[in-house]
């Protein structure tokens, strides 16, 4: 593709295959579809896993039969958000939305609705059907209504492995407007002018970052993007990858230019299989279509992407450790400064920001600076992508603009708590971040506001805990992972979360007293005081906040041994109430340590002995209480 006529040109003669999906209007054509029907489905990790492949098989298998395949396009996506409703499908013109899917559903939708133009009502997602029958969109469900997708804009509408479906989206725009209209200057002014900051948890201004770059002179430059994503919960980068590649590899280019930089590196985990396939196979295209390598839209601009696989080390989602690790060195991090800006990527200058941070990057160019800056709060501009995972209904990715309110986030859009529990904390930014809890469900996330509380807003997982969470053996599990992950490079780190760890355990197994409490609290301040990189350094925020918060909780479990949540089982006492258990033994023969016995005790109304737990032999597993019917059991 050596011109932007060229590039119009593919996009004028893609429109057509995708028009159904957002409507003539929205694309700004009145091209006609060349089908009846686009139907995709989610090719996400979440459905993949889930068989989403073999419903596709299915599909089109019965198209086929029924003579239909001029009628319908059968399209494998990214995800759609909706995770917990998975395989997901979705008809268009209609945007008819079915979820859990499998192969035995296709035939009937095949032949009702493909062929006859009947929507099977039943096999839709319930949200979308109104009381009186008629079916409503996604845009006005729950989960969807408050979303403003822009990171999200193509996940879950495009074949990710089609480049001519992005171009059709307006892909490739945003490059060409920079290299044919802009200095690398103005796209820096328009960049900082938006207040995009980092996605990837330290909020710093990407415009400055650029900035800094920029006017450092060297032979080579290189821009990288971290894909490595290491938070358990967060899977936000991935989703992006596996629908909307091309997005990443534009803002690459434009930042490239931006900064002077002909390089480019996207390091990501190998243990995102469909991320790392579908980022090749558009970087492939790209370059097939002359949109990367030499003299791109012939304005004399070069630039080039190559993927570097990550081995899943959680400390290479610190940049200094990543541009170790893409150099083939261990992935350490690196005392700053020297910052990457000057002394980066084999010790040239260099640009690194995460997957969403780019995914933001062609929209701002296209739609303008005001327009990212108008959406969210006064320090934190535009929308954030949260991965929402845990004691929630709706699990699944959400993009919402900054400054939603938590309570919004977890009720209204995530669908709140199941089983009729009630919320008591949600973390924040996974082994960095920290707790929020129910009293203040009403703060507006934002970074600022997150870091004031103590907590941060890291890449995006937000995990939902209800009241049968302890809170310390969260921050137990989360200091588990640190340690696990820690590189080892800095003693603080290395040593300082292990001692965490031990008191920690100690606390757990009933041993604590209140003084492992103030050596908790010294010990956290010493570790992020003192260690060498980011990560080492917000180890112990999650100790920190559940202290803060649930302080109430540990005193619980050093002065009374007791955990209020009866989660850790060293302090759990089960117990058999005589008078509701009937007598059946199944207690009995599921115990490990046969540490219950039948008494000559008859409740009034059952025929059989009832029975009781030795708490000497017990070893608190709660196999009893998991294969009670009849609520005989508790545990305190």
């Amino acid at each position: 593709m050596k011109t932007i006529a060229e590039l119009n040109a593919i996009r004028a003669a893609s429109i057509k295959n995708v028009v159904l999906r957002k409507g003539a209007d929205a694309l700004g054509t009145d091209i006609k579809p060349d089908c009846k029907y686009n139907v995709l489905v989610c090719g996400g990790t979440g459905c993949t896993s889930s068989h989403s492949v073999k419903i596709v098989e299915k599909l089109r298998e019965e198209i086929k039969a029924n003579g239909l395949e001029k009628d319908v396009n059968v399209i494998m996506t990214g995800c759609f958000g909706l995770c917990a409703l998975g395989p997901i499908m979705i008809v268009y013109p209609e945007g008819s939305f079915y979820s859990m899917m499998n192969e035995e559903k296709i035939p009937r939708i095949v032949r009702e609705h493909l062929a006859n133009g009947q929507v099977v009502k039943e096999f839709l997602y319930n949200e979308t059907v109104n009381p009186d029958g008629t079916i409503k969109s996604l845009d006005e469900t729950d989960f969807y209504k408050k979303q403003i997708r822009v990171a999200l804009r193509n996940c879950g509408v495009i074949n990710p492995e089609d480049i001519n479906e992005y171009i059709a989206f307006d892909g490739y725009q945003a490059l060409a407007k920079v290299l044919t209209e802009y200095t690398p200057e103005d796209v820096i002014k328009v960049i900082t002018d938006s207040g995009l900051r980092g996605r990837g948890g330290g909020g710093f201004p990407t415009g400055r970052k650029w900035a800094l770059c920029a006017p450092n002179k060297a032979p080579q430059k290189y821009v990288v993007c971290n894909a490595d994503e290491g938070d358990p919960g967060a899977f936000m980068d991935r989703s992006v990858l596996e629908g909307d590649p091309h997005c990443v590899i534009e803002a690459m280019a434009i930042a490239g230019y931006a900064i002077g930089a002909t390089k480019g590196y996207v390091y990501v985990r190998a243990e995102y299989p469909i991320a790392v396939h579908r980022l090749q196979v558009a970087i492939n295209a790209a370059r097939e279509a002359g949109l990367l390598g030499k003299n791109i839209f012939g304005t004399g601009f070069d630039f080039d992407i190559d993927v570097r696989l990550g081995a899943g080390a959680f400390v290479c989602g610190e940049e200094t450790a990543l541009m170790t690790s893409i150099e083939g060195n261990r992935g350490e991090p690196r005392p700053r400064p020297p910052y990457p800006a000057v002394k980066g990527l084999y010790e040239s200058p260099t640009v690194e920001n995460n997957v969403e941070t780019f995914a933001n990057v062609p929209q701002i160019i296209l739609r303008g600076a005001e327009w990212f800056a108008s959406m969210g709060t006064a320090k934190s501009k535009g929308t954030k992508v949260f991965a929402l995972g845990g004691k929630i209904k709706h699990t699944g990715l959400v993009e919402i603009p900054m400054g939603t309110t938590l309570n919004e986030i977890i009720h209204e859009i995530g669908g709140g708590i199941p089983g009729g529990k009630k919320f008591k904390a949600a973390q924040t930014g996974g082994p960095s971040g920290g707790c929020i809890p129910a009293s203040l469900i009403d703060t507006e996330v934002d970074y600022d506001n997150l870091i004031s509380i103590g907590c941060m807003m890291g890449s995006g997982g937000l995990i939902v805990m209800d009241e049968d969470t302890c809170m310390v053996d969260m921050a137990k599990f989360f200091l588990e992972f640190t340690v696990d992950e820690s590189c080892g490079k800095c003693t603080p780190c290395r040593v300082g979360t292990k001692r965490l760890l031990e008191i920690l355990d100690k606390i757990t197994r009933g041993e604590g007293t209140l003084d492992d409490l103030t050596r908790l609290e010294d010990l956290c301040n010493y570790i992020k005081s003192n260690s060498l990189c980011g990560l080492g350094q917000t180890a112990p925020n999650p100790v920190l906040s559940t202290l803060k918060f649930f302080r109430d909780e540990y005193v619980a479990h050093v002065t009374e041994k007791r955990c209020p949540a009866g989660v850790c089982k060293r302090l759990l006492s089960f117990s058999i109430d005589k008078d509701k258990c009937i007598g059946c033994g199944k207690c009995a023969k599921n115990c490990p340590n046969e540490a219950i016995q039948r008494t000559d005790y008859i409740a009034p109304g059952h025929k059989l002995p009832s029975y009781q737990i030795d708490s000497s032999k017990c070893i608190k597993c709660g196999a009893c209480m998991d294969g009670c019917r009849f609520g005989a059991i508790s545990k305190k």
